[in-house]
């Protein structure tokens, strides 16, 4: 049986986005992830447009063919990493605009995150969550946080240093969470959707 795939999903589409670097740092330590495949997409790189739907397509079927395109390129993963930056205690609009763009194509599967900011990303994060249990997403309790003097330790807005700087905080939290994920995305595979 092939693995679940995982669509790792930077949030961020600012051209001085700090997303990169990490996005970098977790694609290198999950390639090769004995259980899970792993895809990234880049919100930056998807022809969304702004949300101008009747109604989500739960109820009405999308009519904007980018909206529709987003959709069947969701349908085709079996659960979600999220990138998330922390802007103003919640999650960027591009991320709130990518989500609203679809709703059955995320039912039922589990969702992770690496999160950074200040506070680690972690007021972004339990907005993501929120919007996630609305979405019929499984949130994971495990997450990858960059906070405090590690994000300013690896940020342009301090030091700027490489991710191996602060890779043994996150070894642990990178660890739990891909187990969890692999546990939700197998679980979950086979489950009807939308």
């Amino acid at each position: 049986m092939p693995n679940p795939r995982i669509a790792v999903i930077i949030s961020s589409t600012r051209q001085v986005r700090f997303a990169d670097k990490p996005t970098q740092w977790l694609m290198s330590q999950a390639e090769g992830h004995p259980d899970l495949d792993f895809e990234l997409l880049d919100l930056r790189e998807q022809d969304l447009p702004f949300f101008d739907e009747a109604a989500s397509n739960l109820w009405v079927e999308s009519q904007d063919p980018r909206a529709v395109a987003w959709q069947q390129k969701l349908a085709g993963f079996d659960g979600f990493l999220f990138v998330v930056a922390e802007y103003n205690h919640s999650i960027t609009g591009a991320l709130k605009n990518a989500l609203d763009q679809a709703y059955k194509e995320w039912n039922r599967k589990p969702m992770a995150a690496l999160a950074y900011g200040s506070m680690g990303g972690a007021r972004a994060l339990e907005q993501l969550r929120l919007i996630a249990v609305e979405l019929q997403m499984v949130p994971l309790r495990n997450a990858i946080h960059i906070g405090a003097a590690d994000f300013f330790k690896v940020s342009p807005l301090g030091e700027d240093a490489p991710m191996s700087e602060i890779e043994g905080h996150l070894k642990g939290s990178l660890k739990a969470t891909l187990e969890e994920l692999t546990f939700w995305a197998n679980l979950l595979k086979d489950a009807p959707k939308g």
